[in-house]
């Protein structure tokens, strides 16, 4: 065997050799404990299926009483948007008593009350209709009042069109369109948050743990007594995770793209580079936490409370932000997710907007340089 033969690594440098080797240790450990392998692929998969199959914002299938004391073809007329709407699934009575019953038994979730005289009274010009919905949740309860007035407004509508005057008389035609959600379809933005939790789910949660576990069993003091350094340890553990992080961000888009038909109108290039970035910033936590702990059920805590709920909650993800109290929505700048959600819904609906992703993408590499930093320096090559 010539020299070269024993030794096929000897042209690399001492460091990338201790860290390679490192990497392999970890990709080897990664394959052959189960719980890593459901943590970062499977359960990134039930995630997908779960918000894009079981989430959805859209209001449908609304279940509504539509009480007509006294039928009419007037009335006939007035609720004719309830047997012809997707959003609507009516059921027609004469008894408001039933309606009632249907209510607080919640098969329905409003009712449309015409009184016995509605006829009389919508004859003389007065179209005043009672509605009554469901206020359990406060925001499907307001969609719900829209489209009841959408559907009741029907009429008026369809005689004003008939009475539209010649082009050249100044009336007012009004066209709408949804720009950057044209098919106004929840899983538009509800994917591009999904990344963020997959992406925070891998990067910190789980690397928090697995570090956390070698602080407990004691393979990171084993590792201090060789002649690795703190960051060729922290490359070999980044590394790999950093490899899974990428997986799953494949695995989402995809998804998005051929199961719900997401479309992203921005480069992918500078998707991929954004979300490396974010990816990093979500290691540098999982490192921190758990060089800080030391202990994987104190690490899993924090790492919950501090990335993943936040990620949830607090990032844009499923709130308007200028919706919360401006205290909480100060201390959202100080959360990673806000950036990374601004520039994944930019990305994927809007397209390359620099003035939004050139900010967004900045404060993320500090946020990597800074938490790196103090991870490095946090993981000290000590036994103590």
């Amino acid at each position: 065997m010539t020299p070269a033969q024993g030794r096929p690594a000897s042209w690399l440098p001492a460091k990338a050799r201790r860290i390679r080797a490192l990497v392999r240790k970890e990709f080897h450990q990664m394959v052959r404990d189960p719980s890593t392998i459901a943590m970062g692929i499977i359960l990134p998969v039930i995630l997908i299926l779960l918000f894009g199959y079981g989430l959805s914002l859209d209001v449908k299938d609304v279940k509504v009483a539509v009480v007509v004391e006294n039928p009419s073809p007037m009335l006939s007329e007035r609720t004719s948007g309830y047997r012809l709407s997707p959003y609507f699934n009516a059921r027609f009575m004469d008894s408001l008593w039933q309606a009632e019953d249907l209510m607080r038994r919640r098969e329905v979730d409003g009712i449309v009350h015409f009184a016995s005289d509605a006829d009389r009274r919508e004859s003389g010009g007065d179209t005043r209709t009672h509605l009554v919905v469901n206020g359990t949740d406060a925001n499907r309860a307001r969609i719900i009042l829209g489209y009841d007035l959408g559907v009741l407004a029907m009429p008026e509508q369809r005689q004003a069109s008939k009475a539209l005057p010649g082009p050249g008389v100044g009336q007012v035609v009004v066209q709408d369109r949804l720009w950057f959600n044209e098919a106004n379809d929840s899983h538009y933005f509800l994917v591009p948050g999904l990344i963020v939790l997959v992406m925070t789910l891998i990067g910190a949660f789980l690397t928090s743990m697995v570090m956390a576990r070698e602080w407990e069993r004691g393979t990171l003091e084993a590792l201090f007594v060789t002649p690795v350094r703190t960051d060729e340890i922290l490359l070999g553990k980044t590394i790999p995770y950093f490899a899974q992080g990428m997986i799953g961000l494949l695995l989402c888009l995809l998804a998005g793209k051929w199961m719900f038909h997401v479309p992203i109108l921005g480069s992918v290039a500078v998707l991929a580079v954004t979300s490396m970035l974010y990816l990093l910033v979500a290691l540098a936590i999982g490192l921190l936490i758990s060089s800080m702990t030391k202990n994987q059920f104190v690490a899993s805590q924090i790492t919950l409370l501090a990335t993943f709920l936040p990620a949830m909650m607090l990032s844009g993800f499923l709130f308007d932000l200028r919706s919360i109290p401006a205290f909480i929505r100060l201390l959202t700048y100080l959360l990673p997710a806000k950036y990374y959600v601004a520039l994944l819904q930019t990305l994927f609906l809007a397209g390359d907007v620099w003035a939004v992703i050139v900010p967004n993408t900045l404060v993320l590499a500090v946020m990597a340089i800074v938490l790196l930093a103090l991870a490095r320096l946090v993981t000290r090559k000590r036994l103590s």
